[in-house]
């Protein structure tokens, strides 16, 4: 910023009109007393302006780096320098935070001053000011006495010459999602108050707000395990530890597997076959088509959406930690979609990919062909996390299901929820019917062999999962 964008205040335009009209006065009328009385406001206004400052403030918002997760502390650090040889009276400085970022308090941090190293820098450039930044966030440099308070008002910094001043933000997380610190504007005023630089805005910075994981664990066994190697049982032969029976030695086996009780008493050499470990592939399907219910955060009322991004975080969690390959894709306009893999990259990045997870209504038809063979194998368990309140959600789970796939139904509709789009509008006689035919909808699909159950935290998918194995395993009936 350049001298030329320091405006006047209208304190200048005050102290030159004043002085303006006694001297015209005083000359029109011979008024010598109205030049004398000129003459003070002329001078304290020369003398203000002696020092014009050249730069305005350079201003920095800086975020904690940390992996934050609902209810978690959060805190940023809004930093101000003076790049110019001037002073300035006062910096006035503003900053905006998310509705889900509850800020409980500020204080303010001790100046930092700039270094030997900062002054060779061209005082043009934010450069010069970098370290004495850096310095002010690690709390670096003279002390001050901190403050508290809610900053839902501007702060006020007196920033000297060859320093940095700033505040610090400190507040609780209380829902996921990337949530905005900023924008931050500031607005220095400079020569007693004649001088005002035009506004700085520095660009929001987005906070990562991981999802809280509930407690998930199902025990029972996968469905479909296609893999080569991961820790559920099989019923194909090969290297694992699940026995499959004794049965006679033969090219290829190892010397390890004999069996030489059933060898010694059979007079020949028998070898212990087992049945393969194998992995499997989950592959997570969220229905953004529709948002039901109020959020209230964390320790709040949960709507569909939060139900549905924590409900998949635990399920991806659990499925991740066992080995089995993990997945995401989206039921809605933009069907995004998250290739399958394992281990805790995977998690990290399905972390990542849950924070961008927003309701996207859309009067068409969504896109199917995400779900085609090519892109989702016919071997994976397809769990779909959907509150079953758009009709296209609950055709699109009898679809998948007669194309032959697992299809497991999480219901994440809370059970206190009224009807949408406009709850107020609904009677309760209207509400209980719309129940009952959602009811209705939730016995077909299960008629289809789509099983649906409401999430539960731990445990929740355990007898499903139990039916379902069964069910896979079970013979085929072959028409000759």
């Amino acid at each position: 910023m350049t001298a030329t964008e320091w405006v006047p205040t209208r304190a200048l335009g005050r102290a030159v009109l004043v002085t303006g009209v006694l001297l015209i006065v005083g000359v029109v009328l011979g008024r010598v007393d109205l030049v004398a009385l000129a003459a003070p406001f002329a001078l304290g206004t020369a003398y203000a302006l002696r020092r014009r400052p050249a730069h305005a403030p350079v201003i920095d918002l800086a975020a904690v780096d940390a992996h934050l997760v609902e209810g978690g502390e959060v805190a940023a650090t809004v930093a101000v320098a003076n790049p110019d040889d001037a002073g300035y009276d006062l910096v006035v400085v503003r900053a905006l935070v998310s509705q889900w970022l509850r800020i409980d308090q500020y204080g303010l941090l001790p100046y930092a001053r700039m270094s030997d190293d900062d002054a060779s820098v061209d005082p043009a450039g934010a450069p010069r000011y970098a370290e004495a930044l850096d310095r002010l966030a690690t709390g670096d440099g003279d002390r001050r006495r901190p403050s508290g308070g809610v900053p839902d008002r501007p702060v006020a910094l007196v920033v000297p010459t060859g320093t940095a001043a700033g505040f610090e933000l400190h507040g609780t997380a209380r829902r996921w999602g990337r949530q905005p610190i900023g924008p931050v504007a500031a607005r220095a005023v400079a020569c007693d108050g004649l001088l005002a630089c035009r506004p700085l805005v520095a660009e929001p910075v987005g906070v990562p707000v991981y999802p809280v994981i509930e407690p998930f664990d199902a025990d029972e066994a996968m469905p479909r395990a296609a893999g080569l190697v991961g820790g559920h049982r099989s019923r194909r032969p090969g290297e694992g530890g699940e026995l499959a029976g004794v049965r006679i030695f033969g090219p290829g086996d190892r010397l390890r597997r004999i069996d030489w009780r059933v060898s010694l008493r059979a007079r020949q050499l028998h070898v212990a076959a087992t049945l393969s470990d194998r992995d499997a592939e989950v592959v997570l399907l969220l229905d953004v088509l529709t948002e039901v219910g109020h959020s209230g955060g964390v320790s709040g009322s949960a709507s569909v959406l939060d139900t549905t991004v924590r409900a998949a975080a635990a399920i991806a969690e659990h499925y991740l930690h066992r080995g089995d390959r993990v997945a995401m894709l989206e039921y809605g306009p933009s069907a995004r979609r998250l290739r399958p893999a394992t281990g805790r990259r995977q998690y990290l990045t399905v972390l990542e990919w849950l924070l961008d997870v927003a309701p996207e209504p859309s009067p068409y038809e969504p896109y199917d062909q995400v779900f085609g063979p090519q892109l989702l194998s016919s071997d994976a368990l397809v769990v779909v996390l959907t509150p079953l309140v758009d009709p296209r959600s609950a055709a699109m789970l009898a679809r998948m299901a007669r194309s032959g796939r697992i299809v497991v139904a999480v219901d994440t509709l809370p059970g206190t929820v009224s009807p949408p789009p406009k709850p107020s509008q609904w009677t309760e006689v209207a509400s209980g019917l719309w129940r009952l035919e959602r009811d209705n909808t939730i016995g077909q699909l299960r008629e289809h062999g789509v099983p649906v159950v409401a999430w539960a935290g731990a445990g929740s998918l355990d007898q499903v999962l139990r039916d379902v194995a069964r069910l896979a395993s079970a013979p085929k009936a072959v028409l000759r």
